[in-house]
């Protein structure tokens, strides 16, 4: 099981994303640094875990503002890759982060313009994008624009799309110290399409978690608020 260790961004700084709402997020406390700028918050989880891969939420760029793009080549100079969530809407957008270096490219259900995007991504950069499935309290967000209209459904749209790798990511549960709650979700993607990459986020709250993600088929997990409260240690990192 992969660990990738989330920055939520915003006004610059990395934030504690606590169920979705963006407009409550404050920087971050972390036991690791006192720092809530991204570059040092990055370097106390390298110095602690060991991480070179990041999840970067640009949640300023998710909300219609330009991409951080200063903050990821401070991070790419550091020799961090990046797995970037920058509200891609289109093409466009999507092929200007992979100009910037990122290494891999958020698309998100919450933001793309729709499927026909989506294909076209794909067709432009390939196993470099991700596809995510955004929700909320298991509730896709983004429907509408050629969507379906549950989870399953519009997973499938993404695969026939192109799509080989799938974040599943309930809002509702992020910081919330609740779990997933996408298991069942993973287990039958997972099933029904082996072939597919499974990254999974959102409230994960110990060891205990992971090993029952990966029982049900997610590769990589995505985490925040346990690695700053020390629910995760570096020991922790080591059994999982």
């Amino acid at each position: 099981m992969k660990i990738l260790p989330v920055l939520d961004l915003q006004y610059g700084l990395v934030v504690h994303g606590v169920g979705g709402r963006r407009e409550e997020y404050r920087p971050v406390e972390s036991r690791w640094t006192d720092s809530a700028r991204p570059l040092d918050v990055a370097q106390a989880l390298h110095r602690h875990f060991g991480f070179t891969d990041f999840y970067v939420a640009d949640l300023d760029a998710i909300a219609g503002a330009e991409p951080a793009s200063w903050t990821y080549l401070t991070l790419q100079a550091a020799h961090f890759r990046l797995w970037v969530d920058a509200g891609v809407v289109d093409t466009v957008r999507a092929c200007a982060l992979a100009h910037r270096g990122v290494a891999r490219i958020i698309a998100g259900l919450e933001t793309l313009a729709g499927p026909r995007v989506l294909a076209d991504i794909y067709e432009e950069l390939g196993t470099q994008v991700t596809f995510s499935l955004d929700l909320r309290l298991g509730q896709p967000l983004g429907t509408g624009r050629g969507w379906g209209e549950t989870p399953w459904e519009i997973v499938k749209q993404a695969i026939q799309c192109g799509a080989r790798s799938v974040l599943l990511l309930d809002l509702a549960r992020v910081g919330m110290r609740s779990g997933t709650g996408t298991e069942e979700l993973v287990a039958r993607l997972s099933a029904t399409y082996p072939h597919v990459e499974i990254i999974a986020g959102g409230g994960i709250r110990s060891g205990k978690d992971l090993r029952r993600l990966e029982e049900c088929g997610v590769g990589t997990a995505l985490m925040a608020t346990a690695l700053h409260d020390g629910s995760f240690t570096p020991e922790d990192l080591g059994a999982s």
